[in-house]
């Protein structure tokens, strides 16, 4: 599949390129980044430069969208979907610590969800959301987002250094209402 470059009022997302490597490394030396998503701990600056080209890759086969998150020119984080196939993809991000708290993950995500249901894009049925019970800042997105909460799945996520942690984890569709949602606690299993 052909990369594709999305514009909102503050962002642009384009896929990540090799002068972003730097930031990327240093963006992912971030603790939070480490404890919730999927990159490697220590992260070390061969990791970024490998995901970059990965991500071209992943364009090239169609088997994930990944972008670079850019605010005033500058790389405020990573989104993307992930796992397409049969309809279905999941929705994952990390942010900067320097781009956080200011809506920008639920800015670039709101792109995303609307080019991944488009017929012009990728035309979904449902993206997924997962996130590890105590990331309460991806709860509140998703929620933002109009995610709809659909469980907890036990020991079910592992980070980059191999943690696992349990997960929740909550589903939109193509034509779902996209209000804010409400959920049920999380610290209660």
């Amino acid at each position: 599949m052909e990369p594709v470059t999305l514009r909102t009022a503050r962002l642009e997302l384009s896929p990540p390129r090799d002068s972003d490597v730097e930031a990327i490394f240093e963006a992912c030396q971030d603790e939070l980044i480490q404890r919730f998503t999927t990159v490697p701990s220590p992260y070390e600056k061969s990791h970024a430069e490998g995901f970059v080209a990965k991500a071209a890759e992943w364009w090239d086969a169609g088997t994930e969208t990944t972008w670079a998150v850019r605010h005033d020119g500058t790389l405020a984080g990573m989104i993307g979907l992930h796992g397409l196939g049969e309809g279905s993809g999941e929705l994952g991000y990390w942010m900067a610590p320097a781009a956080r708290g200011r809506g920008l993950v639920v800015e670039a995500a709101r792109a995303v969800i609307d080019w991944g249901f488009s017929p012009e894009g990728l035309g979904l049925a449902r993206i997924e959301w997962r996130a590890v019970v105590g990331n309460p800042a991806s709860h509140r997105v998703a929620q933002r987002l109009g995610f709809r909460y659909e469980g907890r799945l036990r020991s079910a996520l592992v980070n980059g250094a191999g943690a696992r942690a349990d997960g929740l984890v909550a589903g939109l569709l193509a034509d779902d209402d996209r209000t804010p949602q409400p959920w049920p606690d999380p610290a209660t299993p």
